[in-house]
């Protein structure tokens, strides 16, 4: 490790690859950097701008935000915000309903102060990725810094570093990850049950969880069936809140449009 200035910290290493490609070699593009504690350590619980990012246009730092925001930047999630999310589905039962509005207010709550961990259970389709997507989407357009990662592609991405070809290092990918001020992961428990990708994403749990940091998992598994190792973390009440949004899959209520035009014949509706 070493001193970026005087309080912030950086790697040795990333900082003259940084300032290789042409960025600035203490945050690395990212615009923030962990300030130092009175031991000289980084501390990983914080993040202050970075002196590169000090007096930038408000346009060009929310750019780079997203730039540097992992999956979020794929037009889909982008879209997905809690202005366009729906929680009040006609189709559902009032129980569902309510358990949907519980879940929006819940995430809304996170995103405008992102403390702790917060797990979003529920099959496929149930809206959890949405909800995860509009607390990243939220925090980014606040000027927070957010890295938002589909696992099974991340875990794809990590391999993917050792190849000759690589833009990035793996010690680069596996550090902003672990780093990240709010680290957004979706699909948890979709990987392929190998030891490798079990023990990289304890490693990325267990050091999130050791230094509280602020995390947003979706997963359509259930505890019983995560690693224990994991799971044991995800559960902690000190830390982390579990929500299990127990409604069927969103796409069901759309109608078909041959279905749609034999129902409309049968009320004599017109569309």
């Amino acid at each position: 490790m070493s001193r970026a200035g005087t309080d912030t910290w950086s790697s040795a290493e990333s900082s003259e690859d940084a300032a290789k490609a042409g960025e600035c070699p203490v945050c690395k593009g990212a615009g923030f950097v962990h300030p130092l504690l009175p031991s000289g350590r980084p501390d990983f619980t914080r993040l202050v701008p970075c002196q590169c990012n000090r007096g930038e246009p408000e346009e060009e730092h929310l750019l780079r935000l997203r730039q540097n925001s992992g999956d979020l930047v794929h037009q889909l999630l982008s879209n997905m915000t809690f202005d366009n999310f729906d929680c009040q589905r006609v189709n559902l039962p009032r129980e569902q309903r309510r358990m949907l509005g519980d879940a929006y207010k819940l995430a809304r709550l996170y995103a405008a102060e992102p403390e702790g961990w917060l797990v979003l259970q529920g099959p496929n389709g149930c809206g959890k990725t949405h909800l995860a997507a509009a607390i990243g989407n939220y925090q980014l357009e606040a000027g927070n810094p957010v890295f938002f990662k589909v696992v099974p592609d991340l875990l794809d991405h990590l391999r993917a570093t050792f190849g000759p070809d690589s833009k990035v290092t793996y010690d680069e990918l596996f550090d902003k990850v672990r780093n990240a001020p709010l680290l957004i992961l979706d699909d948890f428990g979709e990987q392929a049950t190998t030891p490798w990708a079990q023990e990289k994403l304890y490693q990325v749990i267990n050091y999130r969880y050791n230094a509280r940091l602020a995390t947003v998992i979706t997963s359509c598994f259930s505890l019983e069936e995560i690693e224990t190792r994991i799971s044991s973390r995800l559960v902690d009440p000190r830390i982390s809140i579990v929500f299990n949004i127990d409604v069927p899959d969103f796409r069901g209520d759309l109608i078909p449009s041959d279905r749609r035009r034999q129902q409309s014949h049968r009320t004599g509706r017109k569309h």
